[in-house]
């Protein structure tokens, strides 16, 4: 029986990828990328393919032999072509080979967006070497532990990060590496390396996840399916590309054959003038708000794709009421990859949705003993699909899983729609009074209000209720509100529970680069 059931499941198996790579096939061929190719060109392309996998050094590889003397990056130090790119990558990658960079070394990244950390992929990828994306908002005693950690061999970092660990050789330019770049060859099929990305560290110690190249086509198809991006359509990756969300991006644009446009530093009028330029923008959800306050006016991408942190309801209607209908909500983690997207008439209908599961995605919503709810009922959000991460490096963390299903560690609910919709995350939920009591509820309320401009709840100790909420209000420019007002606000519309005793005002709410608030940085 055991030997049936295993044919079984890798027929089942064989067929699911069959599947999604006629998905995404079809999808491709609906993106454009799927056309003619001169035939020497397509031996150059499937070389780099069998070479380097689905990895980013083979999507940039392969564009070189496609279109070398198509803009590959667009960045404030200028213009790189596909055919310069890949030139310039292998020699990095040489010189870094010559530090003794290869299979089973890890190389580290902490840069702004330009060039440098993409060229420092691709190389490091052509070597087989593993990537680790650093937060740039982390402190330089979390950067020590994470270079102790992981055992990092080299780490390129921009001249604003001081006080960098000395147990790694560090990095802070890559021309002179370039110039001494080989003619030493490079290894043809070099192991799989793989992206580690550090997880946000906005509850506690950030985390090394492993996330391997796509195995297949299916993941492409999930995405394009429900975002409509074009091969060759120009890029501006305004999201960090050392985030999952701004990695993706770049995976992306790499696979379409885009230029992708660059900037070190987020501008709101800038982020405006770039997006007029380009048929796509990522970003996360609070550079849409700080452009939300410039001026109204002027060409905005055929595409702006979010993601990183929730996006709230105004924020998505008043977006669209100016912008048109162009705002794309992915909704995922550095876990599970993507879990839902939600297009303009999902935003549209129902503001603040998370959206729906794409193509090859199981979406499920289930209690606390693993059962799935029926529609609209609360529960733990969890998903599988194509691209699930391989674990974390710290021995012993894992997230919650159900069955082949992974835990976003968030609670929500589904509609009669199929559409999601959050409630927050299911360790922010407090016991107050025997009554347990979400903040993001609350904290939706708050932000609803024409006089706020961002807000977040949180819970803190009481010596009476175990437990109570605390609301972190950010006016806008001119409003007048004290604190019994939004306490009032609250207490119209939820349970006495769900009422912040206290509510602090601040000028800003911190945040990481993704836009995330970092509690742990509230006033206590």
């Amino acid at each position: 029986m055991g030997a049936v059931n295993q044919v079984w499941t890798t027929a089942r198996a064989v067929a699911d990828e069959a599947v999604g790579t006629a998905r995404a096939l079809r999808e491709l061929g609906r993106a454009g990328l799927i056309g003619p190719v001169r035939p020497d060109r397509l031996a150059r392309m499937a070389t780099a393919a069998v070479r380097y996998r689905l990895s980013v050094a083979a999507g940039y590889e392969a564009g070189a032999a496609r279109h070398p003397d198509r803009e590959a990056i667009v960045d404030d130090d200028g213009v790189l072509t596909f055919g310069e790119l890949h030139e310039r990558t292998d020699r990095l990658a040489q010189a870094l080979a010559a530090t003794g960079v290869g299979e089973g070394t890890r190389v580290g990244v902490l840069c702004r967006n330009h060039r440098g950390p993409v060229e420092m992929q691709i190389a490091v990828g052509k070597l087989g070497a593993d990537v680790v994306l650093f937060n740039t908002g982390m402190s330089a005693g979390q950067r020590a532990d994470v270079v102790e950690e992981l055992g990092v061999h080299t780490l390129l970092a921009d001249a604003e990060f001081t006080d960098l660990p000395d147990s790694c050789r560090v990095v802070r330019d890559l021309s002179d590496l370039i110039a001494r770049g080989g003619p030493d060859p490079l290894p043809f099929r070099p192991a799989g390396g793989h992206t580690i990305v550090l997880t946000s560290g906005t509850t506690g110690p950030p985390k090394g996840a492993r996330r391997p190249p796509p195995h297949n086509l299916a993941p492409i198809a999930a995405v394009l399916g429900s975002i409509p991006l074009r091969a060759g359509e120009r890029v501006h990756i305004a999201a960090p590309l050392l985030h999952t969300w701004g990695h993706a991006a770049l995976q992306l644009a790499m696979l379409l054959g885009s230029p992708v446009v660059l900037s070190a530093k987020f501008d709101p009028a800038r982020f405006l003038e770039i997006a007029a330029g380009c048929d796509a923008v990522f970003a996360v959800p609070v550079m849409l708000q700080r452009a939300m306050d410039e001026p109204a006016g002027g060409r905005m991408a055929r595409v702006v794709a979010v993601s990183g942190s929730a996006l709230p309801a105004g924020l998505a209607t008043a977006f669209l009421d100016r912008h048109g209908e162009v705002l794309y909500n992915l909704y995922g983690s550095t876990e599970v990859s993507w879990v839902s997207i939600a297009g303009p008439a999902d935003l549209r209908a129902a503001p603040g949705t998370a959206g729906r599961a794409p193509l090859g995605t199981r979406l499920a919503v289930l209690d606390e003993h693993g059962d799935e709810v029926p529609a609209g009922t609360e529960g733990r959000v969890f998903v599988g699909n194509d691209m699930p991460f391989e674990g974390y490096t710290r021995e012993g963390a894992d997230v919650e899983r159900a069955g082949d299903l992974m835990g976003t560690g968030d609670v929500g609910r589904i509609d009669e729609h199929g559409r999601l919709h959050l409630t927050g995350r299911a360790d922010d939920m407090i016991v107050s009074g025997g009554e347990n009591v979400h903040p993001g509820p609350v904290e939706d309320l708050i932000v609803a209000r024409p006089e706020v401009r961002e807000a977040a709840v949180a819970g803190v100790d009481d010596d009476e209720y175990g437990q109570r909420l605390a609301a972190y209000v950010v006016l806008e420019p001119g409003a007048s509100v004290d604190e019994d007002a939004v306490r009032g606000w609250v207490k119209a519309e939820l349970s006495r529970f769900a009422v912040p005793r206290d509510v602090v005002f601040l000028d800003e709410l911190p945040r990481n680069a993704t836009g995330k608030v970092v509690h742990r940085e509230l006033p206590s």
